[in-house]
C-alpha cells in the first residue's frame, strides 16, 4: 500500500537557509564560548566584540546575555577610560545602546562616564532618560539630583516665580508690539515665556533661539502645551550663529532678551546685541527722521541699564577670598605668603575667569555694613550699537568715593536697574524682592582698614565685555596708598582703628620682617576651609590623642612610623598637621618611632608647593610628608597599604561636600578603609550624626519649583520645568533663610565609619510640632565626631560648609503639639526624607 503521507521535497532555497541557520547557530555558540573564556582571562575588549557579534546575529539571546553583556561593557569601558581612549569608549556605549535602547543601567552608566569627563549637560540628559525608563532607579535618581543644576539651573525657578519681573517684561513687550514692532526675536528664550508674551500681544512673526539642548527641548514642549508650536519658530543655536534667511527669513523689528547675570554683562548680552544689530535687527530709528515707521526700524528690550555699587564690610565675603587666620591646628601659615581666591577684578588682569562672584546680600551670615553711599558706576544704552561696540575700548573710569563709616573694606557690591523701556524698570538691588543676586568684587588686600573721611579710588572698566570694578587705592589726609603696593611691602598706613580685623593686625606685625614673595590662589571654598580654625584645632587635638594612644600600646622595640593618610578633596593641611605632631623637642615625649609618616592625596602642583613651603616654615622634614597619588597608577586605588605588610594608623576622610551633602560612596570607602587600619587605628571622623528640623519656608518653595500659572502670566510652564525639580536643596545658610521653625532640632540619622554593624539604611523619627504652620522642608546638617569627645558642626558660625534641605512635594499642615513621622532613607550617600502626620500620637502625648 502506497504511503499517503509522503514528505514534501525541500527546495534549494530552503536547504540553503537550513545550512545558513546551522552555520549561524555554530557561530553564535562558538562566539558565546569565546566571550566567556575572554571574561575568565579578563580580556574584556575581545569579550565585548564577541558579545556584539552574538547579539547582532541572534537578538533573541538579549535577555539571556544581558547581565554578562553589561558586566563586559562596564569593565571594557573602565579600561578604555584609563587608557584615555575616549572616542572608543563612546563608540562602545553607542553600540550597546543600539542593542539595548531602553536599558536604564547602560544609559545611566554612559551618563556617569560623561560626567567624569566634564560633559555635564549631556550626562544629566542620560540620567534623566534613565529615570524616565525606570522612575525608581536609585543610582540614576542620585546622579540626576546631583547634576540637575546643570541641566536646568535653579535660577529658572526663581525667575519664573518672579511675577513682578514677568509682568513688567510683558507690559514692555505689549507696548512695543502695539507700537508697530510686529516681528520679534527672543534671544536665549529659556522656557519661551517672553516669546509667548510677544505672540499674545499680537506680533505677526515670533522667533526664538536657545543654546542649551535641554532648555530648547523644554521650550518646544511649553510652546506645544500653550498652542503656539506653529506660531513661534524656535531654533537650537546661539544667536551669534544665526543668519538671514537661513534661520529667520528677514530682519526683525524687536529683540527681547534677558541674557544678563548679576554683573549685567556676564552672559554675553553685549556681543549678542552687537551681532543682532548688525545681522538680525532692522536699523535703529533715525534721529534725523523722527517720523520713520516702527515696523521699519529696530529696537531692543531691555533698552538699557544703570549699574550701581557700594563699598561694604562683610566677614562672610572676607573669609572666602583671603586668609584671615595666622595659624591653624598649630601650623604657622605665614610661610606661604599671600593666599587669594581666583576672583580678580583688576582691569589689568589676564585671568579669563569672571571678575566677580555673586551673593544674595540680604542672606549673608552676619550681614554687611555700608562703608560708602551707593554710587553710579555705568550707564549703557542697548539701542545704541556704537556705544555697545565701544564698550571694550572705553577708557577706565576713576571714581572717588567718600568713606562714611570706619570699618574693614571687604568688597564692592554691585547691582543694576534694567530699563525695559521708558516706563518699565527692574531693579536687582539688595533690598528688592527679586530673583537676582548681587555681584561682589572682593577686595583681597590685607591692608583694608578704612576710616570715615577717607576716599576710595575705584576703577570701572569693561574689559572683554565683563564689567570690572576694582578698588585700587585710598586717600587719607592727602596721601594716596595704593593697595597693590601695600601688598608688596610693609604698611605705611598709621594704626587708627583699634577694631581692625585680624588680617590687618597680623600684616602690621610683619612691618620689620622680610615677607614671603609667594602668592597662591585657592578656590573660595578652600580658603573658607583654611579659615575654619575650630575644625583644624579640633582635628589637631583628636590626632594628638590617637598618637598618644598608639604610643602606649606599642612596644619600645617597635620602630615603625605611624602612617597617616589624608584623602580629603581639594587642598588640605591635615596631613601636614599630623606630621608636625610627630615632632617634639622633648625627646622623652616623642613616639617610639620618632616621626609620623604622613601622606597627602592633593594632586594639583600649586597645592603640593604650598604644603612643601608650610612644612619648611614649620620645621617639618620633607621626608615625613609624601604625595600619595604620585605612587598610584589609578586614582581609584588611593586607599592602599602604605607599604608591604603595613597598615595605616589613621585615615582622614573628607565626608561632607561644601554644598551640604554627604560625599558619594562615603560608606563604601569607609568599609575599605577599616580593612587597612592597624589595631587601635582610627578613621577621622569616626562618626557623623545628621540633625534636622521642620520648617515652613516660601523661599525654598520658590527656589525649588514653579508655583502654578499665576507667576508665569497664565502660561502653562510649571508641569514641564518642574520635571527637573530636585527634592534636595543645597548651598543653604539656615541661619539667614527666611523661614519659620516648626520644631526643635532632632537627631535624624547616624553614620558610623568605624563600625559597619552599627549602620542602617532606613530609620523612622518622630518629631513634635512646636509651632503651627505648613511643613514645607526639612533642613539638615551634620555633627562631625572626630572621636568620642571632639566634634564640629556644619551649622556653626565659623563653618565653611553650607546646609541642605529636603523640600516636600506637598506641604504638610500641622498644629502645635502634633507629631510628624519622618522616614529617612540612605542609599549610596543620598538622603531622602518623607513626612506624614503620626495619627497614633495625640497632641502633647
Amino acid at each position: 500500500m502506497p504511503n499517503t503521507t509522503t514528505r514534501p521535497k525541500r527546495t534549494r532555497r530552503q536547504r540553503r537557509a537550513q545550512r545558513e541557520d546551522a552555520a549561524r547557530n555554530e557561530l553564535v555558540s562558538r562566539s558565546l564560548e569565546s566571550a566567556q573564556q575572554c571574561l575568565f582571562s579578563q580580556d574584556y575588549g575581545t569579550a565585548f566584540v564577541h558579545y556584539l557579534l552574538v547579539l547582532n546575529i541572534a537578538p533573541a539571546l538579549k535577555d539571556f546575555a544581558n547581565e554578562s553583556f553589561r558586566f563586559t561593557l562596564f569593565k571594557w569601558a573602565d579600561e578604555l577610560d584609563s587608557l584615555g581612549r575616549i572616542q572608543d569608549l563612546f563608540d562602545c556605549y553607542e553600540q550597546a545602546m543600539e542593542l539595548f535602547p531602553v536599558d536604564e543601567v547602560i544609559v545611566n552608566s554612559m551618563g556617569e562616564h560623561l560626567f567624569r569627563m566634564g560633559f555635564r549637560d549631556e550626562a544629566a540628559g542620560h540620567f534623566y532618560k534613565a529615570l524616565k525608563l525606570r522612575p525608581d532607579f536609585p543610582e540614576a535618581k542620585e546622579n540626576f539630583y546631583r547634576v540637575a543644576n546643570w541641566l536646568v539651573e535653579r535660577w529658572h525657578f526663581l525667575m519664573l516665580n518672579d511675577h513682578g519681573r514677568n509682568h513688567k517684561y510683558q507690559l514692555a513687550i505689549q507696548k512695543a508690539v502695539e507700537g508697530g514692532c510686529n516681528t520679534v526675536l527672543d534671544i536665549g528664550t529659556g522656557t519661551g515665556i517672553l516669546g509667548m508674551c510677544a505672540k499674545m500681544a499680537g506680533a505677526s512673526e515670533v522667533y526664538a533661539c536657545e543654546l542649551s539642548k535641554t532648555m530648547y527641548e523644554l521650550a518646544c514642549e511649553v510652546l506645544s502645551a500653550n498652542g503656539m508650536a506653529d506660531s513661534i519658530k524656535i531654533v537650537h543655536m546661539k544667536s551669534l550663529d544665526m543668519e538671514i534667511p537661513k534661520d529667520i527669513p528677514n530682519r526683525v523689528s524687536l529683540v527681547v532678551t534677558e541674557t544678563v547675570d548679576a554683573g549685567l554683562f556676564g552672559e554675553g548680552i553685549v556681543d549678542s546685541l552687537i551681532h543682532a544689530w548688525k545681522h538680525l535687527l532692522l536699523p535703529p530709528p533715525n534721529t534725523q527722521e523722527p517720523l520713520s515707521s516702527p515696523s521699519q526700524t529696530g529696537r531692543v528690550i531691555p533698552a538699557g541699564a544703570t549699574v550701581f555699587g557700594v563699598a561694604v564690610q562683610c566677614y562672610e565675603i572676607r573669609r572666602h577670598h583671603r586668609l584671615c587666620a595666622s595659624t591653624v591646628g598649630g601650623l604657622d601659615l605665614s610661610a606661604v605668603g599671600q593666599i587669594y581666591s581666583p576672583v580678580s577684578c583688576s582691569a589689568d588682569s589676564e585671568d579669563s575667569t569672571e571678575p566677580y562672584t555673586t551673593e544674595r546680600l540680604s542672606r549673608l551670615r552676619g550681614g554687611y555694613i555700608l562703608l560708602t553711599q551707593p554710587f553710579t558706576a555705568l550707564d549703557i544704552d542697548f539701542n545704541n550699537v556704537q556705544e555697545l561696540e565701544g564698550l571694550c575700548s572705553r577708557e577706565v573710569t576713576l571714581l572717588r568715593l567718600r568713606v562714611t563709616q570706619d570699618g574693614v573694606l571687604d568688597g564692592l557690591a554691585v547691582w543694576f536697574q534694567l530699563h525695559l523701556d521708558q516706563d518699565n524698570h527692574l531693579s536687582t538691588g539688595p533690598q528688592e524682592n527679586t530673583c537676582w543676586e548681587q555681584a561682589v568684587y572682593p577686595v583681597q588686600s590685607s591692608f583694608n582698614t578704612v576710616k570715615c573721611g577717607d576716599e576710595l579710588l575705584v576703577e570701572v572698566s569693561s574689559k572683554d565685555t565683563y564689567l570690572r570694578l576694582c578698588c585700587v587705592a585710598f586717600v587719607r589726609d592727602g596721601q594716596t596708598f595704593h593697595l597693590d603696593d601695600l601688598n608688596k611691602g610693609p604698611s605705611k598706613v598709621p594704626t587708627t582703628n583699634p577694631e581692625a580685623d585680624l588680617c590687618s593686625a597680623l600684616a602690621g606685625l610683619q612691618t620689620n620682617l622680610e615677607k614671603p614673595s609667594h602668592t597662591f590662589l585657592l578656590e573660595c571654598s578652600e580658603i573658607a576651609l583654611l579659615n575654619n580654625t575650630t575644625y583644624h584645632n579640633s582635628f589637631q587635638k583628636a590626632m594628638s590623642k590617637l598618637l598618644t594612644s598608639l604610643k602606649s600600646t606599642r612596644s619600645s622595640q617597635d620602630s615603625d612610623p605611624v602612617y597617616v593618610l589624608d584623602v580629603s578633596e581639594g587642598f588640605s593641611v591635615l596631613s601636614l598637621m599630623a606630621a608636625q605632631l610627630g615632632l617634639d623637642s622633648d625627646e622623652d615625649k616623642k613616639l617610639s618611632t620618632g616621626l609620623v609618616q604622613a601622606y597627602s592625596s592633593v594632586e594639583k602642583e600649586h597645592h603640593q608647593a604650598m604644603l612643601r613651603l608650610l612644612a619648611k616654615g614649620n620645621g617639618v622634614p620633607e621626608s615625613t610628608l609624601e604625595f600619595w597619588l604620585r605612587r598610584m597608577e589609578d586614582d581609584s586605588a588611593v586607599l592602599q597599604r602604605p607599604a608591604t605588610e603595613k597598615l595605616w594608623s589613621a585615615i582622614i576622610m573628607d565626608c561632607i561636600e561644601t554644598c551640604g551633602l554627604i560625599r558619594q560612596k562615603l560608606l563604601e570607602k569607609a568599609v575599605f578603609a577599616r580593612c587597612l587600619l592597624e589595631d587601635g587605628g582610627q578613621i577621622f571622623p569616626e562618626r557623623i550624626v545628621i540633625h534636622g528640623m521642620l520648617v515652613e519656608s516660601d523661599t525654598l518653595l520658590q527656589e525649588s519649583a514653579v508655583q502654578g500659572t499665576e507667576p508665569t502670566l497664565g502660561f502653562n510652564i510649571a508641569p514641564f520645568i518642574n520635571q527637573f525639580t530636585v527634592p534636595v536643596h543645597m548651598f543653604l545658610d539656615l541661619s539667614t533663610l527666611e523661614c519659620t521653625h516648626l520644631s526643635e532640632p532632632v537627631e535624624l540619622f547616624t553614620l558610623d565609619l568605624m563600625n559597619s554593624t552599627a549602620n542602617y539604611t532606613n530609620k523612622d523619627v518622630k518629631i513634635q510640632v512646636s509651632t503651627s504652620g505648613k511643613v514645607t522642608a526639612i533642613p539638615f546638617w551634620y555633627q562631625i565626631h572626630l572621636d568620642s569627645e571632639l566634634s564640629v558642626s556644619t551649622f556653626s558660625a565659623d563653618s565653611h560648609w553650607k546646609q541642605a534641605a529636603v523640600v516636600l512635594q506637598q506641604p504638610l499642615a500641622v498644629s502645635r503639639g502634633e507629631w510628624v513621622q519622618l522616614s529617612i532613607r540612605l542609599h549610596k550617600s543620598s538622603i531622602s526624607i518623607t513626612a506624614v502626620k503620626d495619627e497614633g500620637l495625640g497632641a502633647d502625648e
